[in-house]
């Protein structure tokens, strides 16, 4: 098949495009490396079925593709803070141009969308059926509100134009390929840990979140398109939670380091808990995750330590 990735040259975007290639799938990646990173691809570019195009999503694109996972988006608070109106605009108008792609291709499309639809959730663990507790006008209201006006467009072209759809709501993802200035958790702990720096927790670090390994979340994406009568939202994350602090000591032990743990105020509407209900993927897609929270720091930590070297 013709596969395009949308956001290719992503953290998530480029393992997904290197598991297609190694499927024998034609692969076209698209990226305006606004978050995206060249790098991230270079191993791909010798390959005969692997096609790079940098463009921006919010402008349309003709193709010919099979099927479509739409990744463009940023996703750390960090990136899509400093560029609120472009993160929006990727969610409105560039979901709409990759849709009408769909429409005019008949190709299944699949949208990466977040744990963040939830919010601050009032729900413990969340399941799809959960609506949310969002601010519409937080600091990160662009980024939430943007993942669910992109789901409500996806079942708007179901509807209207019998676009065929699937939506997966990623929870917190990490592996190889992190952007070192992402702002996001495991990232700034290794970092910090690795060049021996005092590890910063916002809050008290009772907090917690739920950490799939990227390997796990790929599979999870790549079985989600295949299975044909299934629509979703789908959570696909790692139901064992765990709180910022344990994260912290574990990612100082697992890498050897001399760092202390240091606290700051937590920012403006961060979420208390993120745990995924993940009967549905487990039901519908026989999916959870695999990756021990060790085996996958470590594998991280490895990659960090080369990078940094």
């Amino acid at each position: 098949m013709k596969i395009l990735v949308t956001g290719g040259a992503g953290f998530i975007g480029s393992h997904l495009c290197e598991y297609l290639l190694n499927q024998g799938e034609e692969v076209i990646c698209l990226d305006n490396y606004f978050t995206g990173q060249k790098k991230n691809i270079f191993n791909l570019l010798d390959n005969k079925r692997f096609e790079v195009i940098r463009h921006d999503l919010t402008v349309p694109i003709f193709v010919e593709v099979d099927q479509i996972y739409n990744l463009a988006c940023p996703a750390s608070p960090i990136h899509y803070q400093r560029r609120p109106i472009k993160t929006i605009k990727l969610s409105t108008l560039g979901m709409i141009n990759v849709l009408g792609m769909a429409r005019r291709c008949g190709a299944r499309i699949l949208q990466a969308s977040t744990s963040e639809v939830y919010g601050d959730p009032k729900e413990h663990p969340q399941k799809e059926s959960y609506w949310g507790n969002v601010n519409p006008i937080g600091p990160r209201s662009c980024y939430d509100e943007g993942k669910r006006v992109a789901e409500s467009l996806m079942f708007a072209y179901r509807k209207e134009n019998n676009v065929d759809i699937k939506i997966a709501r990623i929870f917190n993802t990490y592996g190889p390929r992190m952007a070192f200035n992402d702002g996001r958790v495991v990232s700034n702990f290794i970092l910090q840990a690795l060049k021996g720096k005092n590890i910063t927790i916002y809050g008290k670090g009772t907090q917690t979140r739920s950490f799939c390994h990227i390997s796990d979340t790929i599979l999870g994406l790549v079985k989600m398109m295949a299975v044909p009568d299934l629509i979703g939202p789908v959570n696909l994350g790692n139901p064992k939670e765990m709180t910022i602090l344990d994260l912290a000591k574990k990612i100082i032990k697992l890498s050897h380091s001399k760092s202390k743990i240091v606290f700051k105020p937590l920012p403006e509407d961060d979420p208390e808990r993120r745990n995924p209900d993940i009967s549905l993927a487990k039901k519908k897609l026989d999916w959870e995750p695999k990756v021990t929270i060790e085996a996958g720091l470590e594998d991280t930590i490895k990659w960090f330590k080369r990078e940094l070297s």
